[in-house]
């Protein structure tokens, strides 16, 4: 299992991750197999919105004595009223949803405290110009909650939490169909197949522009709905018009700028293992760029750069999606960011190293002129 840094957090946080709202349906012997495959593979981050009662007691009894052992995001304003899932911001309601997921969990802090589910401008009014926030605030201070994060869909929402100052990480939903989409007050947009029109090519500015602002600020980002429900799963609900593998949709998120970890869902043990198997996969089972590329509708536009990889092997071992990534931060403020610097100087091989064979260009699924980007980033960074 590979490990990442989650932002300013600084917590190192395994990539692939448990989004248990799935556990919701299943026994407490059925959870608690899958919470332990996922751990004996070095699944270490753990995500619990759900306000179910026994969903939450089922998990908090799977990690007794082991709770070290695990980074939970647990979110705030997520409460169980007359039988249901009710989200609030009403703070005596939230405090009591709070101290109910502590007890039932077994433990005393939750890791991550989500703000929880902010999508749209009258959301975000609710949820940071309230008394909310100040009870928000006032767990961390406590030590209730380490680390402060968001959840929300909408990438519009997102960029205001990676501005705020107050958000240290946000879980976000990405996944290649859901990027293609600008931004949307409504969730149930993202899964009508139907919004998807001809022409809509290439990821979505605005989701972009997240990316690259939640990497110069370092706010790190979780990702939940990486499979959109499983519809990319199937040539015949996919937005593409071909079926993706778990393994490409893993890779692609983890592949966008910021992406620590994808909590992924899962019903068996044997699907945590089917996830984890990306640990292992070759670049070919990763390759989510030439399925796009060739894709009969809605293919991502030519000459922009995904990150994807599919340009390896380099004869001088420059990691030219990462000279990319590097580039496409600094290219777009007014001077390079010293921490953007920091970063490419830190590569083993840099842009001013390529020799201009273009073996890489011929790989590249999107037609991306990479030799000429090489060239403008070693004069960017002088290096």
């Amino acid at each position: 299992m590979n490990y990442r840094r989650l932002g300013k957090t600084g917590l190192m946080v395994s990539e692939i991750g448990l989004g248990a709202e799935w556990l919701e349906r299943h026994s407490y012997e059925e959870g608690k197999a899958v919470i332990d495959r996922a751990e004996e593979l070095g699944i270490n981050i753990l995500d619990c919105w759900m306000s179910e009662p026994n969903v939450r007691s089922n998990i908090g009894k799977a990690l007794a004595g082991r709770r070290e052992r695990w980074f939970i995001q647990g979110h705030i304003g997520s409460t169980w009223q007359e039988g249901q899932y009710v989200r609030t911001r009403d703070v005596e309601k939230c405090k009591a949803a709070f101290v109910d997921l502590l007890e039932r969990l077994q433990t005393d802090y939750i890791d991550l405290g989500m703000i929880h589910f902010v999508d749209t401008q009258e959301d975000w009014e609710g949820a940071f110009q309230s008394p909310y926030i100040d009870y928000v605030k006032q767990l961390k201070e406590k030590g209730t909650i380490r680390h402060i994060g968001m959840s929300t869909h909408n990438p519009a929402m997102a960029k205001k939490a990676a501005e705020s100052g107050i958000v240290e990480m946000i879980l976000f939903s990405v996944n290649p169909a859901f990027d293609m989409h600008p931004p949307v007050d409504d969730l149930d947009t993202y899964f009508d197949w139907e919004n998807y029109q001809e022409g809509l090519g290439g990821i979505d500015p605005q989701r972009a522009e997240l990316y690259k602002l939640c990497e110069r600020a370092d706010v790190g980002i979780t990702v939940m709905k990486p499979y959109a429900g499983g519809r990319l799963f199937d040539a015949k609900m996919s937005p593409f018009g071909v079926a993706l593998t778990p393994v490409q949709c893993l890779h692609y998120c983890l592949t966008r700028p910021a992406v620590a970890a994808v909590m992924a869902g899962y019903d068996t043990p044997e699907q945590v293992e089917q996830a984890v198997a990306y640990e292992t996969a070759s670049e070919e089972e990763k390759n989510y760029a030439q399925v796009l590329a060739s894709a009969p509708k809605h293919t991502f536009i030519q000459g922009e750069c995904t990150y994807c990889g599919h340009c390896k092997p380099c004869p001088v071992d420059i990691d030219i999606a990462m000279v990319n990534k590097y580039y496409d931060l600094a290219e777009m403020q007014g001077e390079v960011p010293a921490t953007v610097k920091a970063h490419y100087l830190a590569l083993n091989h840099r842009a001013g190293q390529c020799i201009g064979c273009r073996s890489c260009e011929s790989r590249c699924p999107f037609g991306v002129k990479i030799a000429q980007r090489m060239e403008k980033a070693a004069e960017l960074f002088g290096a």
